[in-house]
């Protein structure tokens, strides 16, 4: 089927091949990806002039949105993909007005803290990452780490002296996020790259943590001194919410959702 006429004549000549030129030159891709669309359209239809300009700026806008929200989902590499869409808010013990609260991310913009706390398995790694692609829909900025993660940080930077600036460049962030603390006992890098980030994020950004044991106990899996510092201004501004009750991944074992039922 050939197209019109009429739309052919409005996406060819010379006007509109320097205004594809001037798009290129000016880094404006989503607008030339529609002037073919628009202008016929604005052409048939007698838009005014005013409208044609907002039409193709809100697809510039539109596309610029999308794309950074890929480049920030692929920078974020996020651990699993868990999001809000698979959590049973029912079935967590959180209290379902905290988990609404907490949800709205009003306290990344006071730049509080969250330490979610409670045994394996409780959920506390999932609300997290909700929380984190919950921010990136937000148009928010997140950093996602194990403590294990500030330990290899610390090490790859000692060599050069650079730990103090690739912490800042960590903070630059809206909310830095903390998996899996008191799994396993603590390397003193890691305890070190710990103590840095939440003293350099100190009511400057967010941090979200979780964690097997409650802060006040860190001192049983990392040198007292860092302990003490780090929880005292991890603390100082800090939602606590804990959880509780049995491992979710056995109670799908046992019952038998976590696989698909053989034939």
């Amino acid at each position: 089927m050939q197209a019109p006429a009429t739309a052919v004549a409005a996406t060819s000549g010379a006007a509109f091949d320097e205004a594809v030129t001037l798009t290129r030159k000016l880094k404006l891709p989503h607008i030339r990806r529609a002037l073919a669309e628009i202008i016929p359209v604005a052409k048939a239809q007698r838009w005014d002039p005013a409208e044609v300009v907002r039409a193709l700026l809100a697809e510039e806008a539109a596309g610029r949105d999308a794309s950074n929200r890929r480049t920030r989902r692929q920078r974020a590499a996020f651990p699993t993909g868990k999001t809000f869409h698979i959590w049973n808010e029912d079935a967590s013990s959180i209290p379902v007005p905290t988990q609404s609260a907490l949800r709205t991310l009003e306290w990344v913009g006071r730049r509080e803290n969250l330490c979610v706390v409670g045994p394996s398995r409780t959920g506390k790694s999932h609300f997290c990452e909700a929380l984190w692609q919950a921010a990136d829909d937000a148009e928010m900025t997140v950093t996602w780490f194990t403590i294990e993660d500030l330990g290899a940080l610390v090490r790859c930077h000692r060599v050069d002296d650079s730990v103090t600036k690739a912490v800042a460049r960590i903070t630059r962030t809206d909310l830095i996020i903390v998996d899996d603390i008191g799994l396993l006992p603590i390397s003193p890098d890691a305890a070190e790259g710990f103590y840095r980030l939440v003293d350099a994020a100190y009511e400057r950004r967010s941090l979200a943590v979780s964690s097997n044991l409650h802060p006040a106990g860190f001192d049983a899996i990392m040198p007292k001194t860092l302990a003490t510092a780090a929880v005292d201004r991890l603390l100082h501004h800090a939602h606590v919410v804990v959880t509780r009750g049995d491992s979710h991944r056995l109670n799908e074992a046992t019952t038998g959702r976590g696989v698909v039922p053989l034939n």
